[in-house]
């Protein structure tokens, strides 16, 4: 398989509410999305970046190098079997996984294209639908967060996830625990505390939590360890984890007894397959994460998440949770019960809305 033409696409898209975290408030995304053509048909894909680089050190300015000049190179007139074969080449590539991950992504997909069957059995995935949560950005007041947490709960989610931060922490998981005393709830504090906060994260055993998500910086394992072996609430590691090598460490160590796998975060299918399988192999649950993706990103989460040891909801949410329009149809939708369809038809199995990404285009770029 070879690719015909390749084009970076960037849309951009308005949230419904404004999504706070400890990194700080996004009101909008600028969007990168990936559009291959080959001899089976064509596919598209998101990089999952910000335009910032709070969150991890790339942008979507540094995707869109790494993808034109340096990832493009390496692909073009190169016969390319399937998706694991795109993740070697592409390893060749240091860091900036996000881009490589919307490349290698793209093109798992154009194999499923060409053998005919959906995404997910080309990826072991055998679970129909998954289990969803939501994410609830850092509000203005308790009340607030008790409003949206109400209206979530109405909807069917399966979980509950808050952001939280320093100052923002005990008092809003007391209020929200005297309203909410027994749903599944947890926070991710995208490794806003450092160790001297210990004395509040062990506060946080008082609320009969799922987990803790990343409390402290993604490269601090050891420290992660101690706290985890002075909690009775879970550690869950996100972006602590960029690859395979990273997950057994952190398992080792004991840093982590959960872990948050976001394909688009590290380098696609190929790495998320060998976290998710050394994690099953240690009996340790995962969940797949999101990153504020449109209906294109989503349905590649939704894809993963169907392999046996996503048991946990993830934060793969309905679209209209995020997006007044969505760029696929049908737009993902939550079943009773709190539960995502797994996308049955070929590839991604959903249609992507051109006329609506011509809508929401800022920029258009020939990359082959």
């Amino acid at each position: 398989m070879k690719i015909k033409s390749a084009e970076l696409i960037l849309i951009r898209l308005r949230l419904k509410d404004r999504f706070e975290t400890s990194f700080g408030s996004v009101f909008e995304r600028d969007i990168a999305l990936l559009k291959f053509t080959s001899e089976f048909g064509e596919s598209y894909s998101e990089v999952v970046t910000d335009s910032d680089p709070f969150y991890n050190g790339e942008t979507v300015v540094t995707a869109r190098h790494i993808i034109k000049d340096f990832i493009m190179p390496l692909l073009k007139d190169r016969d390319i079997d399937d998706g694991r074969a795109a993740h070697e080449l592409l390893s060749k590539v240091r860091g900036n996984r996000m881009a490589r991950a919307a490349v290698e992504m793209n093109i798992w997909n154009l194999a499923a294209i060409a053998r005919g069957v959906p995404l997910n059995r080309l990826l072991g995935g055998t679970q129909p639908a998954v289990r969803s949560g939501v994410s609830v950005g850092i509000q203005e007041s308790a009340s607030a967060m008790v409003e949206k947490i109400s209206h979530y709960l109405e909807r069917g989610y399966q979980r509950i996830k808050v952001k939280i931060k320093p100052g923002h922490d005990v008092g809003i998981l007391g209020q929200i625990r005297r309203h909410f005393p027994s749903i599944p709830l947890s926070v991710d504090a995208n490794a806003a505390y450092v160790p001297a906060d210990i004395g509040i994260l062990r506060e946080l055993d008082n609320f009969n939590m799922v987990m803790i998500e990343q409390p402290f910086s993604e490269d601090d394992l050891l420290e992660h360890a101690t706290l985890a072996a002075q909690l009775q609430t879970k550690i869950c590691l996100d972006e602590s984890i960029e690859n395979v090598s990273d997950c057994r460490v952190a398992l080792r160590l004991g840093s982590c007894s959960i872990i948050n796998i976001k394909p688009g975060r590290v380098a696609g299918f190929t790495e998320s397959l060998a976290i998710h399988d050394a994690c099953r192999a240690a009996s340790v649950p995962v969940w797949c994460g999101g990153m504020l993706e449109s209906g294109i990103g989503r349905a590649y989460n939704v894809h993963l998440a169907s392999c046996p040891n996503f048991t946990l909801p993830g934060d793969i949410s309905e679209s209209a949770r995020y997006w007044h329009e969505d760029i696929v149809e049908p737009p993902f939708e939550l079943r009773e019960g709190g539960f995502i369809q797994v996308p049955t038809g070929v590839g991604l199995g959903v249609l992507v809305r051109e006329d609506l990404i011509r809508k929401y285009m800022t920029s258009s770029e020939k990359l082959l």
